[in-house]
């Protein structure tokens, strides 16, 4: 390691201790950042990086509610807003047991990068809490948001941080929270991204991000004269991204042979087609069910407990989790002849991964560029939502295309090496750092 980075992120660790996902983060930004801020003393003197890594302002809170057998539960909420230097607050809430501080500020500080690439006017943020909306029913679920939010109103509004979903947080666990926040406000505001269609949502805002990750692999295929026609993708989860972007994928002419869920996934060889996804939409959306149902009705392979980078494809689109590709994932997938690797989810694969992606030359697209397109169509509802008007679906898809495109050139920019070999790593965290650094220098000591 770079001693500078060392340094840097000795400082970081004592500061922030046992937050293992954000030193991670932050260690991954400071190897791209670091020679490229010697260069440029400016961002060096101003201590950008350093202000980067701590949050404006972190929020914990307590969240009782009343579950379905009148006992009172209790479940602890966050909200990390890490900086605002280029527009209000943007980033998702998770419900997930993993949930903790240093998660979701592994996320917010990855967040800031990502909105940065947009080029849209959102700072980054992130929230959640450690209840599971698993296993709850409708009104549990009701109940713990609208405690959730009887707290969290007072820190968001329309011009100051707009939260969105993230794990374990659809259109019904946006319905609630929205309902409380109109109730104790009194207001009618684009507060939440993610919203029902017929009260201020943005059509194909839930494909957003799997339909981005896509469009992110296709612009990555097009530097080596390829395209998405015909190849083998392997997809992990089988939530909203990873149901987009099997669609997306499909429609490009991919043939998607995998999902997944934490128990195990499932391996069609002859690809999951448009009645396939239906039922696994309709399995995750509706039932809440486990995955291994589609093994059972399609005859095909279950493998429990397992992921699936075993699969041999062509592209790889993890979709799932953080840490979800390891150092041994990687080099199989490699060797399997996987050229793509397109992120759906925020940090799947470890810093080993990575490494192995870099030095083998594949194509590789970092979350923070890849998976952009869920935050950018956010934007466009906020957008949407001031001008109190919607626009088309094709209008929307339209505009996250044309998003997925400047973020793509922007990673080419920053991230092409002497050899004419593009790390999209370098690229995404350079091209997102500029931005964010220039407007914290123009707002002074802040």
């Amino acid at each position: 390691m770079d001693p500078r980075v060392q340094q840097f992120m000795a400082i970081i660790k004592a500061r922030n201790p046992g937050e293992n996902e954000f030193h991670q983060a932050v260690q991954e930004v400071a190897e791209s950042l670091i020679p490229f801020i010697e260069e440029n003393p400016k961002y060096k003197h101003a201590k950008i990086l350093e202000r980067i890594a701590e949050p404006e302002r972190t929020i914990i809170f307590r969240v009782p509610w009343l579950d379905d057998k009148g006992e009172v539960q209790i479940n602890r909420g966050f909200r990390i807003e890490m900086n605002s230097a280029i527009g209000p607050y943007k980033g998702g809430l998770r419900l997930h047991p993993t949930v903790n501080l240093g998660i979701l500020k592994f996320l917010a500080f990855e967040q800031v990068f990502k909105n940065s690439l947009t080029t849209l006017p959102m700072g980054g943020g992130k929230g959640g809490s450690d209840f599971d909306p698993k296993g709850k029913s409708d009104n549990e679920v009701m109940r713990f948001c609208q405690s959730f939010m009887s707290e969290l109103f007072r820190h968001i509004g329309a011009d100051t941080d707009i939260p969105a979903g993230d794990i374990g947080v659809g259109g019904r666990e946006i319905g609630f929270l929205f309902g409380q926040y109109k109730r104790l406000k009194n207001e009618f505001t684009g507060v939440l991204t993610g919203k029902g269609i017929e009260w201020g949502g943005s059509l194909i805002r839930p494909e957003a991000t799997g339909y981005g990750a896509t469009y992110f692999a296709q612009e990555m295929l097009t530097t080596r004269g390829d395209s998405l026609k015909g190849k083998v993708v392997c997809i992990s989860g089988s939530g909203n991204v990873a149901q987009f972007a099997s669609e997306k994928v499909a429609e490009l002419g991919g043939k998607v042979v995998t999902s997944s869920d934490s128990n195990g996934f499932i391996y069609d060889p002859k690809g999951i087609d448009c009645d396939k996804l239906k039922f696994i939409m309709e399995l995750k959306n509706e039932r809440r069910g486990r995955i291994k149902e589609y093994a059972d009705k399609y005859g095909v392979e279950y493998f429990e407990g397992k992921r699936p980078w075993i699969i041999k494809c062509d592209i790889a689109m993890p979709c799932a989790t953080q840490n979800e590709i390891n150092e041994g994932d990687a080099k199989l997938l490699v060797k399997n002849g996987c050229n793509c690797v397109s992120e759906g989810s925020n940090m799947p694969s470890t810093p080993e991964a990575v490494q192995v992606f870099l030095n083998a030359q594949i194509l590789y697209g970092p979350g923070k560029a890849a998976n952009a397109g869920g935050v950018a169509t956010s934007g466009l509802e906020m957008t949407q939502n001031s001008m109190r008007l919607p626009w088309s679906r094709e209008e929307v898809d339209e505009k996250l295309q044309t998003i997925m495109k400047n973020i793509h050139k922007t990673c080419v920019k920053y991230g092409t090496k002497e050899s004419g070999f593009i790390n999209y790593v370098d690229g995404a965290n350079i091209g997102g750092f500029v931005k964010v650094a220039n407007a914290m220098i123009a707002q002074g000591v802040v």
